[in-house]
């Protein structure tokens, strides 16, 4: 048993090398740190990759690492048991108000990489993907970085912008003005085809402020395409006791993950970057196939359980997965899935997700995945029903995941004719207007939250 009264602090060690900050971070969290930060770190050539991370909401993560000189411990949590590992790849961690910092380090002529995990809602795309300009704080920085940009004011300024493309835009403006060598962008949310829809979203943003960043972007940056996938549930207080229990160690800011890891990237790395490849990435040319897989089975299915849990008594994955209402929910979704999957392996990869949604020691609570759930829809669910429809069958599977958003809280917009059409065709038309002007799905919607409602209202013995 470890000497809990003795606890060893988590720092380098006096002396210890420190890899060079060439990898920037925007959105540091327990994600990042399980996944990209962990790819990083078990690369053969780590000692060359140091990550600065920038936080998005929350700063305090942001001091707990910096006391601990950017480390701590991953604790890989499998059906079995627990292993525990110290990463070291993140060498600063960094407030996101310091958009200054922010500014210096993704401009600096080291940094060949910037990631993002800033999460969907936070591109600030409209319901057709593309850069919602009329997003009042999207309206606020075009019109702040067109005054920075037309008046060649120093960078950065004494006001910043609001959102994570604003500040991205005004570090790529300073790379343009200091003649930096290109940077690669790489988006680690789950967006289909991150990395198109972030380059039109910069491009947009840039064409809005300045024609002359806008035709730089084309040889100053490349955007990288990715498929992320690495079950991370938001940290406990209890996480920290855990690593003190069993390694001794007072680590402030432990990260709990499973045993799986899966990493697919597509794209240019005009100035280099790791051997992630050596740590299991995957580079590809063709990223779509692995990219609506992991988006629609297994992140699809998360929204889905996310929905309809909390209204069957669950707050966990793995508590909502072992209810039969609510597996068959995911397994209809599955098989409508599965017909618009080619070129990877579909079977197996369900029965993966089967087991790791039953690992009863990986708390995913569904109150933390039903964030933004709106936004998460749009990506998740309505392309599958569309090329359902299109298909002319019912979409039932995701009608019933409509259905389940619908009532897990989402109101219809009162909109001008609303009387002529049903609430519930209001609520699909929030969500897409395609499916909302098709009176057969919104039918299968109403059908689906009649029947969800009753089952809601039952046990799980009752229909077992």
């Amino acid at each position: 048993m470890t000497n809990l009264y003795s606890p060893v602090p988590l720092h380098r060690e006096p002396g210890a090398a420190v890899p060079p900050v060439r990898i920037v971070h925007l959105g540091l969290g327990a994600f990042h740190r399980s996944h990209q930060a962990w790819f990083t770190a078990h690369a053969t050539d780590a000692a060359e990759w140091g990550i600065a991370a920038f936080t998005g909401r929350s700063t305090e993560i942001a001091a707990q690492l910096t006391d601990q000189d950017g480390q701590y411990t991953l604790v890989v949590r499998g059906p079995e048991g627990d292993s525990f590992e110290v990463v070291d790849s993140v060498v600063r961690a960094i407030p996101g108000t310091d958009v200054a910092a922010f500014v210096e380090l993704a401009a600096s002529e080291p940094v060949a990489i910037l990631t993002l995990t800033i999460t969907e809602a936070g591109y600030r795309l409209g319901a057709d993907g593309r850069l919602d300009l009329t997003d009042p704080d999207v309206a606020a920085d075009v019109a702040l970085l067109r005054r920075l940009f037309d008046a060649q004011a120093a960078l950065p300024g004494f006001e910043y912008p609001r959102t994570a493309l604003g500040r991205v835009l005004l570090a790529l403006e300073q790379r343009r003005r200091t003649s930096t060598p290109a940077l690669a962008i790489v988006p680690c949310d789950n967006i289909p085809d991150n990395g198109h829809v972030v380059r039109e979203a910069l491009g947009a943003l840039a064409t809005a402020t300045s024609s002359t960043l806008a035709a730089w972007l084309d040889s100053g940056i490349s955007v990288v395409s990715t498929s992320v996938d690495r079950i991370t549930p938001r940290g406990t207080p209890e996480d920290a006791q855990l690593v003190l229990d069993a390694t001794g160690v007072a680590d402030r800011a432990p990260v709990v993950t499973e045993p799986f890891s899966d990493w697919v990237l597509a794209g240019d790395f005009p100035s280099g970057r790791p051997a992630w490849e050596t740590a299991g990435a995957r580079f590809v040319d063709d990223i779509a196939p692995w990219e609506a897989r992991k988006l629609w089975m297994l992140n699809g299915a998360h929204t889905l359980l996310a929905a309809s849990g909390p209204l069957r008594g669950h707050a966990l994955v793995s508590e909502a997965i072992d209810d039969p209402v609510c597996r068959d929910l995911v397994t209809a979704l599955w098989e409508e899935d599965a017909r618009h999957l080619t070129g990877v392996e579909v079977d197996d990869y369900a029965a993966d997700l089967l087991a790791r949604f039953r690992n009863p020691r990986i708390e995913h609570r569904l109150a933390q995945i039903a964030l933004d759930a709106t936004t998460k829809m749009r990506v998740r669910i309505v392309p599958v029903a569309r090329l359902e429809r299109a298909a002319g069958r019912s979409a039932a599977g995701c009608a019933a995941a409509v259905a389940a958003w619908i009532l897990a809280g989402h109101d219809a917009v009162e909109t001008r004719g609303a009387a002529a059409e049903s609430r519930t065709a209001r609520q699909v038309a929030d969500l897409d207007p395609v499916l909302g002007g098709d009176a057969a799905f919104c039918a299968r919607v109403d059908a689906a939250v009649a029947d969800l409602t009753t089952k809601a209202l039952l046990t799980e013995s009752e229909t077992a």
